[in-house]
C-alpha cells in the first residue's frame, strides 16, 4: 500500500538496507510518525546505544507508532534490528559524498599522475597507513621515476623535473602498457633523517648564488656542521659533488671551515683510495638514514638464500592460480594491525622485491607466537593463499623470524591498534 510505498522510497537507492543516518531519520518518520527532531535524537543515541544502552526508551515508542500505522509486529522487530545494526557502521550521506569524492580524484590522480601523486604524499608525510618506502615502490612498479636526494638538486620537499633517460637503479621499467610520467620525482632533503629544515634552506639559498664546486665549498658557504656533513654523506646526498658514500664521508670530514690565518695557505693532501660500498652496503645505509632505497630490495640481497629455505615471491601470493595452495613468503614486516573489532585477528604486511604480501593471523596462533609476531623485522609465513574478487590473503599457519639475514638492517613497521 502507500506505507510500503514510502518506505520503497527510502530504502530503494541502498537495495533495502539503511545505509545513512538520513535514511534511518526519514525511516522512522515514515513508519513510527516521529518528528523530525524526535527522529535527531534517536539519530544521536544510536551513535553510543551500545555504551549506554541508548535506544531502550525508543523501542516502546517506535514499536507504538508502527503498529498505530498498521505494520505487524514482526515487522516492527525486523525494523528495531535494523536500526540497532546501522549503530554499528552509519554515517552521514554527506560524509559518505566527500569520502567517494576523495576516493575518485585521489584514483584519478594516481593513475594519470603517478609521479606528482606520490610527491605530494611524500611531502604530507608523517601521515596515513603507508611509509615513504611503500609510496616511493608503488610508484616505481607504476612507472614513475624517482630521483636520489641530491645537495645539488634537492630542495626540503620532494619536488618534480624533467625526467631523464629510463637508466640506472633509479628509474626502474614500468608495468607493460603503462605510459611513463615526463617528469621524475626529486627526494627532498626532508626524507633524511635527523636533518634540519634549517640546513636544507641554507643549502638551498647557497646553491642559487654559484653551484657548488666541492664539499668544501658546500661547507663554507651554506655554514654546513661536520656533523650535518656526516649526515648528508651517509644518506648519498653528497654523490655529485664526491662519488660514493666513502669518499664523500672522507671529504667532508676534511672540509672544516677554514681558519682566517691559513685561509691562503696551500696545503697538499695525498690522494686515498677508497673502495667504493658493496651493494648491500649502500642499501642498508639508504634504509638507515631514509628509511628506502632507490638501488634494491633489502629481500633481493636475500633472494639465493630464500630460495633455498622454499620461500615464495610476493607475486606468487597475488596469482589466483596459486589459490587454495600452500605457501611460504617472506618479507620486511610493514605494518601490524590489531583492530579492536576483528575479533582477535592481527593483520600483517610482508613486503619483497615483488611487492606485499597480506597475512592473516588468528587469535590462537597470534597468542602461541606473539614473540615472531611483535619483534620480528624480516618474517616468513607458512601459510595458506585466499583469494576472493582480487583480493588475496595468506592465512597464516606458523611464523618465522628471519631477521638473523640482514642483522644490520634498520626498519621500523608502522602499528595500529
Amino acid at each position: 500500500g502507500t506505507q510500503t510505498s514510502r518506505v520503497h522510497d527510502v530504502l530503494a537507492r541502498t537495495l533495502g538496507v539503511p545505509i545513512f543516518q538520513e535514511q534511518v531519520m526519514k525511516l522512522i518518520q515514515v513508519v513510527a510518525g516521529f518528528t523530525a527532531g524526535e527522529a535527531d535524537q534517536l539519530r544521536r543515541a544510536m551513535a553510543a546505544w551500545k555504551r549506554r544502552g541508548g535506544l531502550g526508551h525508543f523501542r516502546d515508542r517506535i514499536r507504538a507508532g508502527m503498529l498505530d500505522r498498521g505494520y505487524d509486529e514482526a515487522y516492527f522487530e525486523r525494523i528495531f534490528r535494523q536500526i540497532q545494526g546501522f549503530g554499528e557502521y552509519g554515517f552521514p550521506e554527506s560524509h559518505a559524498a566527500s569520502f567517494a569524492q576523495l576516493a575518485w580524484t585521489s584514483s584519478w590522480l594516481k593513475h594519470h599522475h603517478p609521479t606528482a601523486f606520490t610527491a605530494a604524499l611524500l611531502n604530507a608525510q608523517p601521515m596515513g597507513f603507508y611509509q615513504p618506502s611503500q609510496l616511493v615502490q608503488d610508484a616505481q612498479r607504476h612507472g614513475a621515476r624517482i630521483l636520489p636526494v641530491d645537495v645539488t638538486a634537492s630542495t626540503w620537499d620532494c619536488t618534480l623535473e624533467p625526467a631523464p633517460l629510463p637508466t640506472g637503479p633509479a628509474s626502474p621499467p614500468g608495468p607493460p602498457g603503462c605510459e611513463k610520467d615526463p617528469v621524475a620525482l626529486r627526494l627532498g632533503m626532508r626524507e633524511i633523517r635527523g636533518l634540519s629544515q634549517e640546513l636544507a634552506t641554507r643549502i638551498v639559498a647557497a646553491r642559487g648564488e654559484a653551484p657548488f664546486r666541492d664539499v668544501a665549498d658546500l661547507a663554507c658557504r651554506a655554514r654546513v656542521t661536520g656533523s650535518e656533513r656526516a649526515r648528508l654523506a651517509d644518506a648519498g646526498a653528497l654523490q655529485s659533488l664526491s662519488g660514493h658514500r666513502h669518499r664523500a664521508r672522507w671529504d667532508s670530514a676534511g672540509a672544516e671551515l677554514p681558519v682566517p690565518v691559513l685561509a691562503a695557505a696551500t696545503i697538499r693532501e695525498e690522494a686515498v683510495a677508497l673502495r667504493p660500498p658493496l651493494l648491500r652496503e649502500d642499501v642498508m645505509a639508504d634504509y638507515a638514514t631514509l628509511g628506502l632505497s632507490l638501488r634494491q630490495h633489502p629481500l633481493a640481497l636475500l633472494r639465493d638464500e630464500l630460495d633455498r629455505r622454499r620461500v615464495s615471491p610476493a607475486s606468487a601470493a597475488a596469482d589466483a592460480a596459486n589459490r587454495g595452495r600452500a605457501l611460504r613468503c617472506a618479507g620486511l614486516v610493514t605494518v601490524r594491525q590489531h583492530p579492536g573489532t576483528a575479533k582477535g585477528v592481527t593483520f600483517v604486511t610482508l613486503e619483497d622485491e615483488t611487492g606485499p604480501v597480506p597475512v592473516v593471523v588468528w587469535r590462537a596462533l597470534a597468542q602461541k607466537q606473539h614473540r615472531v609476531l611483535l619483534e620480528a623485522a624480516v618474517m616468513a609465513v607458512d601459510g595458506v593463499l585466499e583469494a576472493s574478487d582480487g583480493v588475496h590473503h595468506l592465512i597464516a599457519k606458523r611464523l618465522h623470524d628471519f631477521s638473523a639475514l640482514l642483522p644490520e638492517f634498520s626498519f621500523a613497521s608502522r602499528d595500529f591498534h
